[in-house]
């Protein structure tokens, strides 16, 4: 049975920053992990839902997974369109049906708040890609192409 994720606010944002920590041990970002601008961020999120929700799972008062969805616009996309930004359960808690729940969470929360389409983005050879497959993600044949923008002088 899977425990009920909880809509996170800013007073959750050390357990979620820790499960943030371990899931860099799992699969690390391409850019680095800055603590102090990952905690600034993560209150931007938790005090702005317009930019975003984060939920987690709990276990024995413990976190032991989180969702993190972010909002954007598209033209292509009709309007609003949800991310799944960030999605981790820790190892030990893995294969009981947690990651299925969170996509689903995703997706009832993004259609709650006005997204038009769920996009998600999985790094090649991580073993989670089969059940985005299983749960409707389709591969659209892109690449994600990023560029950081510096601040303007």
């Amino acid at each position: 049975m899977v425990e009920e994720a909880k809509l996170a606010s800013l007073t959750d944002l050390e357990s979620i920053f820790n499960l943030m920590q371990r899931m860099q041990l799992d699969e690390p970002w391409s850019e680095s992990f800055d603590e102090s601008e990952v905690r600034f961020n993560l209150g931007e999120i938790l005090q702005n839902p317009v930019y975003g929700l984060i939920y987690f799972v709990q276990v024995a008062n413990r976190a032991i997974a989180y969702l993190v969805i972010c909002f954007d616009y598209s033209l292509e996309y009709r309007g609003k369109g949800a991310w799944v930004d960030e999605l981790f359960v820790e190892p030990d808690h893995r294969q009981r049906g947690i990651g299925g729940y969170l996509l689903d969470l995703a997706e009832s929360a993004s259609r709650e708040n006005g997204a038009q389409y769920l996009h998600l983005e999985v790094s090649h050879g991580n073993r989670a890609i089969e059940l985005y497959r299983r749960r409707g993600f389709v591969d659209h044949n892109r690449y994600l192409l990023t560029k950081r923008l510096q601040p303007r002088e």
